[in-house]
């Protein structure tokens, strides 16, 4: 299975955990338990290749999130999947209103502003409290406050792009 076109990132395999092969996760998703319940999960090799990963179970620890791979049994066997992209299939996410998008679907947009410069790609977004930030990458890196209407003006996704309305300093 190689086609990526239908999947979405909503996480990471951390850490092995203890001595029967558990594993910590990173989720990506906004409330982080809920990544349990998109089920079945893919990994994505270093090499790209996208394999299933079937989970024997799954608990929360303290502020973690801890997952039991069938067929891994020790932490050997745990750190093969260390670092590996937890992925899903896109249909397995619920349906956003209109002018709503999930993170993902941001990342690595195209962002102009009002006067056409280029300001580079979205690499990542963050919570901070008031507002979502978008950290853009080119010449420069830019933390562009999300806020739909004010700063951000329009969202293509066909074109991959974003039109702000945000001078660089």
């Amino acid at each position: 299975m190689t086609d990526t076109k239908a999947t979405i990132t909503v996480g990471k395999v951390g850490s092995s955990f203890g001595v029967h092969g558990w594993l910590k996760i990173h989720t990506y998703t906004e409330f982080g338990p809920t990544i349990l319940e998109y089920q079945p999960w893919l990994i994505q090799r270093p090499n790209g290749q996208i394999e299933p990963l079937q989970l024997e179970d799954s608990k929360r620890h303290g502020d973690n999130i801890l997952i039991k791979v069938k067929g891994i049994d020790s932490p050997e066997a745990a750190k093969q999947l260390t670092n590996q992209l937890i992925l899903i299939y896109r249909n397995q996410l619920p349906t956003l209103d209109e002018n709503d998008y999930y993170w993902s679907d941001l990342i690595g947009l195209t962002v102009i502003n009002q006067t056409g410069a280029t300001l580079g790609k979205v690499i990542y977004l963050m919570e901070t409290g008031a507002n979502d930030v978008l950290v853009v990458k080119g010449e420069r890196e830019h933390a562009i406050p999300y806020l739909p209407g004010s700063t951000v003006k329009h969202i293509d996704l066909n074109k991959k792009e974003m039109q702000v309305d945000w001078e660089p300093l």
